[in-house]
């Protein structure tokens, strides 16, 4: 583990494995180094980059600063890009897709962009995020109910009731309530995006990074549609289905799409 110092202070910790161009993997909600996807993606894309998968702020070891602002988590991606060495690859998954997207279009030096499943709602095939949902996710962290936070998040991104029941007796469990209080990070981030509305056509026009923009075959109709819908409003962006994939994209699947993008 090595860590960096954010511009407010906050101390991001982050592994580097691998050889080549710096490629850095951001991760979406509830996942940190110690749990999610991006092990193993790393570990795949290890023989063609310098891979550097980061802890998230509040997560795993880095720490904290509060109040929260999207703007910090902009500023920790900077702080990973200069020990990159000043300029990076990025790739980021569901929310992590979101904030690399807003960090490259506000001018992070990102040399390419690979973004899988921005957990965007851009029409009526999935119901908005209900305008209560981040009142009720803070009210369950202020009373320190932190599966029912989790609860809360897993069953508005569509996991049944059920699998939430058996989850909370599996192992992976605590390592999600302990990040549950980063919940509200990842609402406001994409909050404004899952009302149901076409994404606006000039939100991203100044993105100068080349954009491939990933989804699965397997995933819900609405969140394709929100891929796709992406992928027309990024200048010059190329749209990719995985097929067989779903939002939880394996990574034998997607690290050899993202080796031919970023090493073309």
């Amino acid at each position: 583990m090595e860590t960096v110092r954010s511009k407010d202070g906050t101390t991001i910790a982050y592994d580097r494995i691998g050889h080549g161009p710096a490629l850095i993997l951001v991760d979406g909600a509830l996942c940190y180094r110690a749990s999610g996807p991006m092990e193993a993606l790393a570990n795949e894309l290890a023989p063609h980059f310098t891979v550097i998968r980061y802890d998230r702020r509040g997560r795993g070891d880095s720490t904290d600063s509060l109040p929260y602002r999207l703007e910090r988590e902009i500023e920790d991606l900077d702080a990973l890009v200069t020990v990159a060495g000043g300029s990076a690859f990025v790739c980021g998954l569901s929310s992590g897709a979101a904030l690399a997207l807003e960090a490259a279009a506000r001018g992070l030096p990102v040399r390419k962009l690979a973004l899988y499943e921005a957990p965007f709602i851009v029409d009526n095939s999935h119901p908005p995020l209900p305008a209560d949902f981040l009142t009720r996710l803070n009210a369950a962290l202020a009373a320190n109910r932190r599966g029912d936070a989790v609860r809360l998040f897993l069953t508005l991104v569509g996991l049944p009731g059920f699998g939430v029941a058996l989850m909370r007796f599996l192992p992976a469990w605590s390592k999600l309530e302990a990040v549950a209080h980063t919940l509200p990070y990842d609402i406001s981030i994409v909050g404004d995006y899952q009302q149901g509305r076409p994404l606006p056509a000039d939100r991203w026009a100044s993105l100068r990074a080349s954009a491939l923009v990933l989804d699965g075959g397997k995933s819900p109709a609405w969140m394709r549609t929100a891929t796709a819908s992406l992928a027309s409003v990024l200048p010059g962006a190329r749209y990719v289905t995985l097929a067989g994939q779903t939002h939880m994209v394996k990574a034998k699947a997607l690290a050899p799409v993202l080796t031919e993008f970023f090493a073309a």
